[in-house]
């Protein structure tokens, strides 16, 4: 294993300008005057402290939404406007990407080059795939029976509250407000308690570029306080969350018992990852490890449980774990580093959790399992071999650098084997036979499955779940759709030459 990199720079570098509540337009102590710590996952100390939004907050947030949709002039305006308005906001981001990373890279221990090459810039290209939406939202003319002429037509579901994870601080944040803002929707978005400060950055450019008061309102708290105050709303028309299972129900019960609002869910996953044996073994062993360790694990769709064919898997594992024991873990301003720390010191504790789990219910550790250094939350590159699928690192999302390695013989073991989780949010398949490709893709229940990649995102790719890991996709105009409610309007045709 490689030794911990501290090569980076340190947290003092790095200047925090909002650390308040932004409710319309405007930046803001809590009511209660509370404050809470927000923590570098590099050192364990604080960052900085951020005002705590509670129930009080979020009512005063959805006021200034609900008047901004009602009266304001966001749905009002020309598509085109808003469009303009949007793109302005991304011409900002990029001016400050640097910065941004810098706020993502202390609070979740995100490596700095990777934010700044791609979380940065993908999020201001969501904003502007979304933008050129914001005019092309159109209903249909419909053929009636009778003497009638019908049309529908396509509207803002009205005030949203955007509940989002910590691990993908940026790329979350524009997945939910960018195409809610091109549908014409105000908003109260809570970040996760552990990743603030890129959500006060982005509200404050948000304000520069000219998005009015009132439409974007950034609530930092906590779930059982303002995540639930979001989710029985009864001023709000609409959630959007992403994170784990659990509370993904929580949010269920809580639409239910308030307003019946829509509810869309981005849940947990536990994806699979099938390699046959006329793979190329090397690339797949790169394209497997990257499917675990990419942002130390903390991803949603990680390849976390790993089949390997039976005539390739004795080189494979062998080479895998060669790959991994020279993966770079060290600071995630080292420009050399691979891998930074787990997010804060639950994430960390979970995960040495789940690998005491492993090895205590049988699964052969090959590699990995252990800390590194002596502040902050590091963990090593962790691959376990012998994993039967009722073990907990089989079964559970642990969210982190751990993956369950597994041999499979046919290409019906590997359907089974993949469909053997409660999740179904990705899955990767690696063949050079098309019959293969074709029949895995349709057999695995999953909403992406990716062929010889992974991690294949574009912003015009529906994204979202099956089975529990939700229902309701995130980028593509699937995710536009979802912030609009269609309306038929009829009326009647008299004396026309034609119906």
């Amino acid at each position: 294993m490689t030794e911990l990199t501290n090569n980076g720079r340190d947290c003092s570098s790095v200047t925090v300008k909002f650390t308040k509540l932004f409710i319309n337009g405007q930046f803001l102590d809590s009511v209660s005057g509370k404050t809470f710590e927000t923590i570098d996952p590099r050192t364990g100390e604080v960052i900085t402290r951020i005002s705590e939004g509670t129930r009080e907050d979020i009512d005063i947030a959805v006021k200034a939404a609900r008047h901004a949709f009602d009266f304001g002039p966001w749905p009002r305006m020309p598509p085109s406007e808003r469009a303009k308005i949007m793109m302005k906001w991304a011409e900002l981001i990029d001016e400050n990407v640097e910065e941004l990373a810098a706020l993502d890279t202390i609070d979740a221990g995100k490596l700095y080059h990777m934010c700044k090459a791609v979380d940065i810039p993908t999020a201001s290209n969501t904003l502007r795939y979304y933008a050129g939406a914001a005019d092309k939202i159109h209903g249909e003319v419909l053929k009636m029976s009778g003497k009638f002429h019908a049309y529908t037509l396509m509207e803002p579901i009205g005030v949203v509250g955007h509940i989002i994870p910590w691990n993908f601080p940026t790329t979350m944040f524009f997945l939910k407000v960018s195409p809610s803002l091109a549908a014409g929707c105000t908003m109260v978005l809570k970040p996760a308690e552990q990743t603030p400060l890129s959500a006060l950055f982005y509200a404050h450019l948000a304000k520069l570029a000219g998005v009015p008061d009132g439409v974007l309102n950034v609530v930092p708290g906590f779930g059982p306080t303002a995540g639930a105050a979001i989710s029985s709303h009864m001023d709000i028309d609409k959630v959007s969350f992403t994170g784990s299972t659990e509370v993904g129900r929580e949010i269920m019960q809580a639409a239910a018992k308030s307003n019946l609002k829509q509810v869309s869910l981005e849940l947990g996953g536990k994806s699979p990852l099938i390699i046959f044996d006329d793979a190329d073994i090397d690339k797949a062993a790169d394209l497997a490890l990257l499917g675990i360790l990419f942002n130390k694990g903390e991803v949603c769709v990680a390849s976390s449980r790993v089949f390997v064919q039976e005539g390739i898997y004795n080189e494979f594992e062998k080479k895998l774990v060669e790959k991994a024991k020279a993966w770079v873990v060290g600071d995630p301003f080292d420009p050399k580093s691979q891998q930074g720390p787990q997010v804060d010191k639950n994430q960390f504790e979970k995960v040495l959790s789940y690998i005491e789990h492993g090895k205590r219910q049988g699964a052969t550790l090959l590699t990995g399992g252990k800390t590194l250094g002596n502040k902050g939350y590091y963990i090593q590159p962790t691959i376990f071999s012998d994993v039967k699928e009722d073990m907990l690192i089989a079964q559970d999302e642990i969210f982190g650098p751990v993956m369950a390695l597994k041999k499979f013989r046919t290409i019906e073991e590997a359907i089974k084997s993949a469909n053997n989780t409660r999740y179904g949010l990705a899955a990767g398949i690696v063949t050079k036979n098309i019959d293969t490709a074709n029949t895995m893709s349709r057999s695995i229940r999953a909403g992406t499955i990716w062929i010889n990649c992974y991690f294949a995102f574009g912003d015009d790719v529906p994204f979202g779940g099956y089975k529990m890991s939700g229902f309701g996709k995130d980028s593509g105009l699937d995710a536009l759709h979802k912030y609009l409610q269609v309306k038929s309007v009829v009326t009647p045709i008299y004396d026309s030459p034609w119906l």
